[in-house]
């Protein structure tokens, strides 16, 4: 190892889970310097090079085909966009890095919605993203509907994003607490999608690493089944990244395995990483890039759509004030039910 240099064990896994007859998900692990997006293993143990290395787990909707395309096809749009426009720029910078997963994430959903308003077999067709990109000693996430990102430093794990889904916006109200939140039969239900809109808001956050770090990003057929100290407890048991995933996934299908599993997991190490002190700090922060994006991309108010598998069909809703109403009226029942 060189010194003051950041070197990364990473691996990616998806499952089919016990009761689906196809898979949605799609996961994507890059070393940006070197241009390799794989699982060989010059990917899986590397160091972080000058541009950075981009993780990501997107979790598709819209059924069958539609579903693994538009999955498949973010995944792709976002690293070429970061290979084919970041890591070829003469100058970098952390804000630079930052604005341009923002803008791959923005085009990707371009991409997305032009190709099923052309394509009308796949019409309505979305994709969760969980996109991660590292730089230097810093983590950015780029994060659209719900699939998460975990960090575990020493024997807690700590969500770094924030669903971006309505039991979270009735958590963040102060109408349901999360454990509430987390049973609901209406947790599905996400407000933004790649795809559906023909734009999107991207949450940009950010987190500084240390050594032994443990990134976890997965879809919510992971995150729906298994704790949050559970992560904790496998990423201790569990240093090397493959098995960790085997682990995680096999728990999901021990419970059940109702939706399409995956995860990908990255450990940190490195004489440039400082040693962590406590947990404190880390957490869902979030980042705004210095540079304005484009006319052409700037990003407007999220609205609602819903998984194939939620009990509400809101995909379809375009207006603002039918989203407040709708807010109403679930706080209202909610008050009732209790």
């Amino acid at each position: 190892m060189t010194n003051g240099s950041v070197r990364v064990s990473v691996f990616g896994k998806t499952d089919l889970g016990r009761t689906r007859d196809h898979n949605e998900d799609t996961f994507l692990v890059a070393d940006l310097s070197t241009g390799n997006a794989s699982l060989q293993p010059e990917v899986r143990n590397h160091e972080i090079g000058p541009r950075g290395s981009l993780f990501m787990v997107a979790d598709g909707m819209g059924g069958a085909a539609a579903g693994e395309l538009a999955s498949a096809m973010a995944a792709d749009h976002i690293y070429q966009h970061m290979a084919n426009t970041w890591a070829k720029e003469k100058t970098s910078s952390p804000e630079q890095f930052a604005f341009r997963m923002k803008e791959a994430v923005e085009l990707a959903n371009e991409q997305l919605y032009t190709y099923a308003r052309e394509h009308p077999e796949v019409r309505g067709m979305g994709t969760t993203v969980t996109a991660a990109g590292v730089f230097g000693s810093d983590l950015y996430l780029a994060q659209i509907g719900d699939s998460r990102a975990y960090l575990v430093r020493g024997h807690q794990a700590i969500q770094l994003t924030k669903d971006q889904s309505l039991m979270q916006r009735l958590v963040d109200a102060g109408e349901l607490t999360e454990d509430e939140a987390e049973q609901s039969e209406r947790r599905n239900i996400i407000l933004q999608a790649l795809g559906p809109d023909p734009r999107v808001k991207v949450d940009l956050t950010y987190q500084s690493i240390r050594r032994g770090d443990t990134l976890i990003l997965c879809s919510d057929g992971l995150s729906g089944l298994v704790r949050r100290d559970e992560f904790a407890e496998l990423a201790g048991k569990y240093p090397d990244p493959q098995a960790l995933c085997a682990a995680l996934i096999d728990l999901a299908n021990e419970r059940g395995g109702p939706d399409n599993i995956t995860v990908v997991t990255a450990r940190f190490d490195g004489q440039a990483l400082p040693e962590p002190e406590g947990s404190r700090g880390v957490g869902y922060r979030n980042y705004q890039p210095p540079e304005s994006p484009p006319p052409d991309t700037t990003t407007e108010s999220p609205l609602p759509h819903s998984k194939p598998d939620s009990t509400l069909s809101l995909d379809r809703l375009r207006n603002l004030g039918l989203i407040a109403i709708l807010l109403g009226v679930l706080m209202l029942l909610l008050a009732v039910w209790r």
